[in-house]
């Protein structure tokens, strides 16, 4: 049973709601991962060992490796936000993946936590899909990151995507359209050629 559950990815949650905490860990848990749950990001740093850094070969006690942080931005004591500095300045923890979970979608928050380095941005209650991205995370899945950045992109601009420019077959449909003036088709005629009646007098003159 033990070697079942080293086998198992290893997330430590922050989150100062028992409740935000409580459907955290049972998302994780039904998605086959190793759960350790901080009620605080002061509490998240002496289980990750950063104060004894340089003695610390990996993040969590006792060797005990962490593979994801999923930590909640407002917090009293220290936000996600100053958790998530600490571990990317520390020379051991900065590898591991950080993600930031709010029920507040306020772009320079989301800004400033992709800037510092966080792995992503969700919003709150997390869902089951949200997990599945999680998890394409500590593979270091391509897909995932991918979708990641599609995440992001939509998180920090909701509503000011540019207008997808016309397709081929609107163009087409457009130029052989019925409703075209004749007289803008007029200018683009191809200058007459000389009839067979103009060879004879070019000859003539030739002859001349």
């Amino acid at each position: 049973m033990s070697e079942k559950l080293d086998c198992l990815d290893h997330v430590l949650a922050v989150d100062d709601s028992p409740v935000d905490r409580k459907i955290i860990e049972h998302l994780l848990k039904i998605s086959s991962c190793k759960v350790t749950a901080m009620d605080n990001g002061l509490k998240a740093l002496q289980f990750l060992g950063l104060n004894e850094e340089d003695k610390s070969s990996s993040g969590g006690i006792d060797g005990l490796k962490v593979d994801m942080i999923i930590t909640d931005y407002c917090m009293p004591g220290m936000t996600g936000y100053e958790l998530l500095k600490k571990i990317k300045k520390s020379s051991i923890l900065k590898d591991i993946p950080v993600v930031i979970t709010s029920s507040e979608n306020i772009l320079e928050r989301i800004d400033k936590c992709l800037e510092e380095g966080a792995e992503d941005f969700m919003l709150k209650p997390l869902k089951l899909s949200d997990v599945k991205r999680l998890k394409d995370y500590m593979m270091k899945d391509v897909g995932g990151v991918e979708e990641s950045e599609i995440n992001k992109r939509k998180l920090r601009e909701p509503s000011d995507q540019p207008p997808s420019p016309p397709s081929l077959l609107t163009l087409m449909s457009s130029l052989s359209s019925p409703s075209l003036p004749l007289s803008s088709t007029s200018s683009f005629s191809a200058p007459s050629s000389p009839t067979l009646l103009d060879f004879p007098i070019l000859k003539m003159n030739y002859s001349d």
